[in-house]
Formats: structure tokens, C-alpha cells, sequence
């Protein structure tokens, strides 16, 4: 009998602790992170008028005869060896020049601040030597944000900083800040709209006193022309009569509307690229940011 209610102790005992530990993963599991992931941070891109050396580039990889990208695991070749210093165990990050193939002008002046930001260049992967010839390297593909190319290139890798996301609860009628403006400028990978965990451009940077961690406020103007959607004017009140006012309100006389917010990954002299954290509803091309 005393055995018997041992053992049963002890189930019940296993039972609690396993339900216990169970209930505590979950817990841990329904937290909210703290930090970007290692994708958000080296998968961001980032736009800069310094340009990017290209001498050290991706020439192929194994099974190049038949295969044109190479993705996680892939072994791939760089154009330098032993001679230029190269050594096993080095890393390096694959970064690529990339533009947008099909511009399409979203909001007026966008072509320009898109030039003004400079040239946008893509983070595609992390990879790490493990053979080295006299001319050239093996090297494999550690981590992937996108497939990789020839001509691809390569620059060492240097550790980027992961912001700590602020502990502010997300006002969605905060006042301005008083602080620097400017605009979405485009997306990672030239979209026109994005929501949480999107990754946009603004057109204020380092040379502005723009800093990794610091964070944008997104907004908008009612009543602008420029709109980040198309749609005829005034049509709640004009196209479909519900309702008008004594006085016609403009733009500067009304409530803006804040859209979300988001953290700051990199910088370049005059852009920056923001991981939006906090969306209420989709952020377009042309809409306003201000730094918290």
C-alpha cells in the first residue's frame, strides 16, 4: 500500500512538474522579443551614396554547369586566395548593387529622394572559407537572405548591432515630436506598402544625426494631394454627398493620422532602414515619419 502511494506521489509529482515546465515554454514562447532576429538585422539592406567595393565577388559554385543560384550549405567560389590573403575561416558577407526593374512613380518627388538616399544594396548572405587556393577560395554558404550569384559581393563580415526595442506603449494620438521629418521613401524590395515586420527607407541618415536604435513615428495628413493611394477628390463628400462642414478644413488644420512606428537597423549618410514594430494599418511610399 505505502508503495503504491509512493509511486502514485511520485506521477503526480512528474505530472505537476511536467505541466509546470510545459506551461512555462509556452509562457516564454508568448513573450514578446526584446530585439530584431538575426534575419531582421542582417537581411535589412541599406541605402548609401558610399559606394560598396566590388573587387572581391562571387565567381560560382559546385554544379555551376547546371545550377545559378546557391542557397544554405552551398559551397561557392571567390575571386581571391591565399595570395591576396585569404585564409580558412574567414568570414564574409555577400551583399548585391540592386535597383528597382519596373519604377513606378508612387508619389510625387519620389525618383528624386530615391537618388538622394544613393545606391541600394541588398544583403543576401553570410559565408565562411573552408579551402583556400593559390587565386581563389571555397567558401560555404552559413547563412541566406536571398539566393545567391556570380558577381555577387563580397566585403568582410563585421558584427552589426541589434537594437533593444523601447518599453513605450504605442500611442496612435501622440502629438509631434518636434523633431527631424521626412518620408517613406520606398521598401525593401521597392513595394509601395508594408505592415509590422516590414523593413522601409526614410531619407534621413547618419549625416542628419540619425542612430541605429532610435525610432520614427509613421504619419499622415488627411486631405493632401499627395495621396499614397489613388482616388478621386473629396469622394466621401463630394462624389457620394455624405455630409459637408461650414468651413472647408485643409490638410494643417486637422488631425493627423499615426499610422505605426518602427526601430532603426542601419544607416547611411542620408537614409536609414527602419524595421516598423507597431502598424495599425499599411504604411505607403510618401507618408511622413518623425523621430521619436
Amino acid at each position: 500500500m505505502h508503495k503504491r502511494m509512493g509511486y502514485r506521489f511520485l506521477k503526480m509529482g512528474l505530472r505537476l512538474g511536467l505541466g509546470m515546465a510545459m506551461a512555462g515554454g509556452f509562457a516564454a514562447a508568448q513573450e514578446s522579443p526584446k530585439a530584431p532576429t538575426q534575419a531582421d538585422v542582417y537581411c535589412s539592406g541599406v541605402a548609401t551614396d558610399q559606394a560598396v567595393p566590388g573587387d572581391t565577388y562571387l565567381i560560382s559554385g559546385e554544379n555551376s554547369n547546371y545550377k545559378g543560384v546557391f542557397s544554405q550549405g552551398d559551397d561557392v567560389y571567390i575571386n581571391r586566395g591565399a595570395e591576396q590573403g585569404m585564409k580558412v575561416g574567414d568570414e564574409f558577407e555577400v551583399v548585391r548593387q540592386v535597383q528597382d526593374m519596373t519604377p513606378l512613380k508612387w508619389f510625387k518627388s519620389q525618383p528624386q529622394l530615391v537618388r538622394a538616399m544613393g545606391t541600394m544594396y541588398a544583403d543576401i548572405g553570410r559565408v565562411r572559407v573552408v579551402k583556400v587556393q593559390a587565386k581563389t577560395s571555397i567558401a560555404e554558404v552559413r547563412f541566406i537572405c536571398d539566393a545567391m550569384q556570380r558577381g555577387d559581393i563580397v566585403r568582410p563580415f563585421a558584427v552589426r548591432p541589434a537594437p533593444t526595442y523601447h518599453n513605450a506603449k504605442f500611442d496612435p494620438f501622440a502629438p509631434p515630436s518636434g523633431k527631424k521629418t521626412a518620408m517613406v521613401v520606398t521598401t525593401k524590395n521597392f513595394g509601395q506598402a508594408s505592415g509590422t515586420g516590414g523593413t522601409v527607407f526614410v531619407n534621413l541618415g547618419s549625416s542628419q544625426g540619425v542612430r541605429v536604435g532610435d525610432y520614427f513615428r509613421v504619419f499622415r495628413y488627411q486631405g493632401t494631394r499627395n495621396e499614397t493611394m489613388y482616388q478621386v477628390r473629396g469622394t466621401t463628400y463630394k462624389v457620394y454627398g455624405f455630409g459637408s462642414t461650414p468651413i472647408a478644413y485643409q490638410w494643417n488644420n486637422v488631425p493627423r493620422q499615426v499610422l505605426g512606428e518602427g526601430i532603426v537597423l542601419r544607416t547611411g549618410p542620408n537614409s536609414a532602414t527602419v524595421l516598423l514594430t507597431a502598424v495599425r494599418q499599411e504604411i505607403f511610399d510618401g507618408d511622413y515619419v518623425e523621430l521619436e
